[in-house]
C-alpha cells in the first residue's frame, strides 16, 4: 500500500482509513507492506501490528506548499517515495500494489510497471468535488488531471459510496464495471470512549446546565464549519448554556474563528482518548459538510454513542437514515442546522434511541474485518482482470505474427 499519511503522520481520515485496513489484513493473514512518508521521531522500517512500516524520508531540497499548490512537493515526495517502495520490492513477492488518492499516484505507477501486478486505486476524494466543480487554478486543474490518470493506469478502481462511484465515473469516464464500492471502516471498540474521560471532556468544555456540540475534522471550506458557527446564536437562543466546540485544524482555521461567536471553543487537533472522549461527552455531534464522499466520523461519533447531525449530501446522505439513525438537514444551510441539532436537543429520550439503532449499525455493517474482506474480493478481481488482459495482448501478437507469416511472398510461411 502506498500512502502519504500514516500514523504516527496523521492529517485527516484517510491515514486512519489505510492504518486499520493494513492492519486487519495482516490480522486475516495477509502480509502487507506500507511505504508512507517519514514522520518526526519515527522509525524509517519496522513492523508494528502485524504490517511492515517503510516511511521515505524528506529529500533535502523543501518545497513549501503557498495557497494549497501541493504539486511540486508532491512530485518531490513522490521520487522518494517510489525509491522506499522499490527497495521494499527487492525483499518482497507482491501480488497487488494498492494507491491511496493521487499524492502517491507516480509511485504507484512506477511500482506497478516495476513489479508487473495489477494495481488497485482508491479515490477517497476528487479536487472537483472539493471545490464544488469549480477548479480556479491551474495546480486544482493539474490534481484532477492526476486523479483522472490514475484511475485509468488502475486495473480496479475503490471507491467509499454509491455516490463517489457516480463522481469518478462521471469526471473520470471509468466504467461502472471496473469500480467497487467498499465502504469505510470502523472499530466501534476503538470508539468507545471511556467514562472518567468523557466525564473530564465535560468539565472541560461544557457549562453546569448547557448542552454540548462538536464537530472534529480538517478545517477547510468543503467541511461547512461556517455554516454550524453561523447557526451557534439561534442554538444558543434556545438552549441557553450551549457550547459548541470545534476540534481539528486546516488552512480556514483563521476565517472560522473570525466567524465565531459566544460559545465556541477551537479545541485544536485532537486525537485517540482525547476525540473520543470529546464526541462521548456530547449531546450532538455535527456533520455539515458541503462535499463528503463517505462521512467516517459521522459513524465514529455513532460508535462513541453520540447522537449525530449531518448534511443530506453525498455519503453521509447514504450512511445516516434519518430519524432513525440520526437527523439531516440540507447542506449548507444555517437554520435547518440549528433546527435538526434543536431536535436531538430537545428530545433527549429518542436521542439515546437514536444513538443506540445507529451504535448498532456500527457494528453491523461497518466492521473492519467485513471492510478488509471486501478490499481482497478486489483485489483478487484486479488479479483476474490483470490476467484476463495478458491473455488477451498473447493471443493478439500471436495472431498478428502468424498473419504476417501467411501473408509472406510466395504464398509459404
Amino acid at each position: 500500500m502506498l500512502s502519504w499519511e500514516y500514523p504516527p503522520l496523521l492529517v485527516g481520515g484517510l491515514g486512519r482509513h489505510v492504518h486499520a485496513l493494513a492492519t486487519t489484513l495482516a490480522a486475516a493473514g495477509h502480509d502487507v507492506t506500507v511505504v508512507t512518508r517519514q514522520a518526526p521521531g519515527a522509525l524509517r522500517e519496522e513492523y508494528a501490528e502485524g504490517v511492515r512500516i517503510l516511511r521515505a524520508p524528506d529529500d533535502p531540497a523543501r518545497f513549501e506548499v503557498h495557497d494549497g499548490d501541493m504539486l511540486a512537493w508532491a512530485m518531490a515526495f513522490n521520487h522518494t517515495l517510489t525509491r522506499t517502495a522499490l527497495r521494499a520490492a527487492r525483499t518482497g513477492d507482491y501480488d497487488v500494489i494498492h494507491a491511496h488518492d493521487w499524492l502517491v499516484a507516480h509511485a504507484a505507477v512506477t511500482v506497478r510497471d516495476h513489479l508487473d501486478v495489477p494495481l488497485v486505486a482508491t479515490i477517497h476524494a476528487t479536487e472537483s468535488g472539493r471545490h464544488q466543480g469549480w477548479l480556479p487554478h491551474p495546480h486544482n486543474r493539474s490534481i484532477d488531471d492526476i486523479e483522472r490518470w490514475l484511475a485509468a493506469e488502475a486495473s480496479r478502481t475503490i471507491v467509499c459510496s454509491d455516490y463517489m462511484s457516480d463522481e469518478v465515473q462521471r469526471l473520470f469516464d471509468v466504467p461502472a464495471a471496473g469500480i467497487d464500492v467498499v465502504p469505510n471502516g470502523v472499530d466501534a471498540l476503538v470508539w468507545s470512549p471511556r467514562p472518567r474521560a468523557v466525564a473530564a471532556a465535560r468539565r472541560r468544555y461544557a457549562e453546569a446546565d448547557g448542552p454540548l456540540v462538536s464537530f472534529a475534522g480538517r478545517l477547510v471550506y468543503e467541511k461547512g464549519v461556517q455554516h454550524l458557527l453561523t447557526a451557534v446564536p439561534a442554538l444558543r437562543e434556545r438552549h441557553p448554556g450551549l457550547r459548541v466546540v470545534v476540534a481539528g485544524d486546516g488552512p480556514y482555521r483563521k476565517d472560522l474563528e473570525s466567524l465565531a461567536t459566544e460559545g465556541v471553543t477551537f479545541a485544536g487537533f485532537l486525537t485517540g482518548h482525547h476525540l473520543t472522549a470529546l464526541m462521548g461527552a456530547s449531546d450532538c455531534y455535527v456533520v455539515p459538510s458541503i462535499y463528503e464522499p463517505f462521512g467516517m466520523v459521522a459513524l465514529e461519533a455513532a460508535a462513541a454513542g453520540t447522537p449525530v447531525a449531518v448534511a443530506d449530501t453525498g455519503g453521509l446522505a447514504e450512511i445516516v437514515e434519518d430519524g432513525v439513525t440520526g437527523v439531516k438537514f440540507p447542506p449548507g444551510d444555517p437554520s435547518a442546522l440549528a433546527e435538526a441539532v434543536g431536535s436531538v436537543l430537545a428530545d433527549r429520550e429518542h436521542a439515546r434511541r437514536v444513538a443506540r439503532r445507529a451504535r448498532r449499525r456500527v457494528h453491523d455493517d461497518f466492521a473492519w474485518p467485513g471492510i478488509a474482506a471486501a478490499t481482497v474480493a478486489t483485489y483478487d478481481r484486479a488479479r483476474a482482470d490483470d490476467a484476463r488482459r495478458v491473455t488477451r495482448e498473447a493471443e493478439s501478437v500471436l495472431a498478428t505474427t502468424s498473419g504476417r507469416a501467411w501473408s509472406a511472398p510466395g504464398g509459404c510461411p
